[in-house]
């Protein structure tokens, strides 16, 4: 389920990237490369207000998927690591408790 949220949100980001390329911060953008084509069929107007509202419609479902995909992740229990050598020495045998170190006496002054 995860792998098809992934192929989900990388179309939208492709499409999301086409949107906003396509645009043109100054108006020209699509609206304005179709030229009589646009004014004819949708308006000038309309191309830019279908590509604004695309823009947000795809940023808001590529949110909405990473949220989401996030519940499909396993909450699997968690793999029994094996032991170290360390772990496997301690089990094996009684660690014996190491006796205190004395300070050595300081040397004497002649």
């Amino acid at each position: 389920m995860l792998f098809i949220f992934g192929i989900l949100i990388i179309l939208a980001c492709v499409l999301l990237g086409f949107f906003v390329l396509v645009q043109n911060p100054k108006g020209g953008g699509l609206s304005g490369s179709f030229g009589g084509f646009g004014n004819q069929v949708m308006g000038v107007r309309q191309t830019t207000d279908v590509l604004e509202k695309g823009t947000w419609v795809l940023a808001a479902l590529i949110a909405v998927l990473c949220l989401t995909s996030t519940f499909f992740i396993s909450k699997g229990t968690v793999a029994k690591q094996p032991k170290t050598i360390m772990e496997q020495a301690a089990g094996s045998a009684p660690v014996q408790p190491s006796t205190p170190m004395t300070p050595a006496p300081a040397p004497k002054k002649p």
